[in-house]
């Protein structure tokens, strides 16, 4: 059964705004503004360097998707599709359509359309917009950015430890310590399924405990009534059949090598029986970085091992195992940990004593851009530039070490006043614009 659809209007029917209705962003999806872009600019950064040394390439798949891929996907009963799911025709040829609640069913899709896979093995990761109705609340939205990593075609619990290490060490590179490691092994489906007749008959035995989710989950997927986070229901949670007691030589065998990997390399972790996952796609292992410094919205990165969602695609039998994590909590985190970082500010300022020099102006500036530079100029007000006073203050606001200062003595000399901004004490130069290609690079930053 599919999600109910958006209601729209016919692709005819004309849409009317009153002038006097004040247009704002949809309830849950927000502008990012400076300086928090910048914030989320260095994240992307960082994890760009990080997967390169990992050698992961970047993938990007669309948006929007074909509303089966996630039905398919993630699972009839799971809240995402049940619930959360942003779907609509098509409106001109029908086709049910989704904006993608996550990105790993969209990066096996693609991997099956385009038989990435016929030379082997693909490290992959992905930045982008995901979409959920959900109820908003800090570090949860409904438009929310995720940064994810997908290693399709491999099956050893070797990878499995790779993306943990490199998860940690993505930590290590933004300054958080207070984050902490939580694994568990779902095991196989058969395993599971013995597991989920013995949590049927449990739950079956304490019906009157259950709430309203409980009971709507229990013959469809039980195992996530093990997630909810009814404090009313915890002690029946504990007392639950563990998952783990079912778990036949070969699903431990995997479990005991990817934790002998994390040991060797010092990567504290609890093993958590309770741990489930939100989508159906999961087997053997899976795992959360958790912080309790976010309130209710703990879970910072969270993934684990797909081996059945190539098949429930289309496509042949392919291990598989990923991790996503949100931007928008990890930023939250990085913030309360008082590790933010600075705003990119220009290297140089100009300012123009007259608007009848910008011809030079704008020459010199584009010939300090082609060498690297920053450079921020100021722009007239209608009425002209503006006083020197003034131009100095918006200077020194802007960040800038140095202040390029075209005034009417300078343009007749082919000439620019270089004047630092930050520091005392230091005296101005005069420069030569013919020679420019001499000290210009000495007023860059080192990257």
């Amino acid at each position: 059964m599919l999600p109910p659809l958006i209601d729209e209007p016919p692709m005819t029917e004309k849409l009317t705004i009153a002038k006097a209705d004040k247009l704002t962003a949809v309830k849950g999806m927000n502008d990012v503004l400076p300086p928090d872009s910048a914030m989320v600019e260095w994240l992307e950064h960082k994890v760009r360097a990080l997967f390169a040394r990992y050698a992961y390439r970047n993938i990007r798949t669309p948006i929007v998707e074909r509303t089966p891929l996630f039905v398919r996907g993630l699972g009839e009963v799971t809240d995402i599709v049940e619930k959360e799911m942003y779907c609509f025709d098509d409106r001109l040829n029908g086709d049910p359509l989704t904006l993608r609640p996550e990105a790993t069913a969209g990066v096996v899709r693609a991997a099956l359309e385009h038989t990435m896979l016929y030379d082997g093995p693909k490290r992959l990761y992905y930045i982008g917009p995901m979409f959920r109705h959900e109820r908003p609340q800090k570090g949860r939205y409904r438009q929310f950015d995720q940064i994810g990593a997908e290693a399709l075609g491999f099956s050893g619990a070797e990878i499995d430890a790779e993306l943990i290490l490199m998860a940690v060490g993505l930590w290590k590179e933004i300054g958080l310590s207070d984050v902490r490691l939580e694994l568990n092994s779902l095991g196989q489906p058969e395993e599971r399924l013995r597991h989920r007749e013995a949590l049927i008959a449990y739950f079956e035995q304490h019906e009157s405990t259950l709430d309203e989710d409980a009971l709507r989950r229990l013959h469809t997927n039980p195992l996530r009534i093990l997630d909810t986070k009814n404090p009313r229901m915890q002690g029946l949670v504990e007392t639950a059949p563990r998952l783990i007691e079912f778990l036949g030589a070969d699903s431990l065998t995997h479990l005991g090598a990817l934790t002998s990997i994390l040991d060797t390399n010092g990567v504290a972790y609890r093993i958590n029986p309770r741990l489930v996952r939100g989508m159906d796609y999961y087997n053997l292992t899976v795992f959360e970085f958790v912080t309790d410094r976010l309130g209710a919205q703990g879970t910072v990165c969270a993934g684990g091992r797909y081996d059945y969602l190539f098949e429930q695609l289309g496509g042949k039998p392919t291990p598989a195992v990923g991790w996503a994590l949100g931007v928008d909590r990890v930023l939250e985190l990085v913030k309360s940990s008082g590790c933010s970082p600075s705003v990119p500010a220009p290297d140089v300022y100009a300012i123009v004593a007259e608007i009848s020099a910008m011809p030079v102006v704008l020459s010199s500036l584009q010939a300090l851009r082609s060498m690297g530079l920053s450079v921020q100029m100021h722009h007239s007000s209608g009425a002209g530039m503006g006083s020197i006073k003034n131009q100095f203050k918006r200077a020194d606001a802007s960040g800038a070490r140095y202040a390029l200062v075209f005034g009417a003595d300078e343009i007749c000399a082919q000439q620019v006043t270089i004047k630092h901004l930050r520091g005392s004490g230091q005296p101005q130069a005069t420069q030569s614009l013919s020679e420019m290609a001499s000290w210009a690079p000495s007023l860059q930053l080192p990257v």
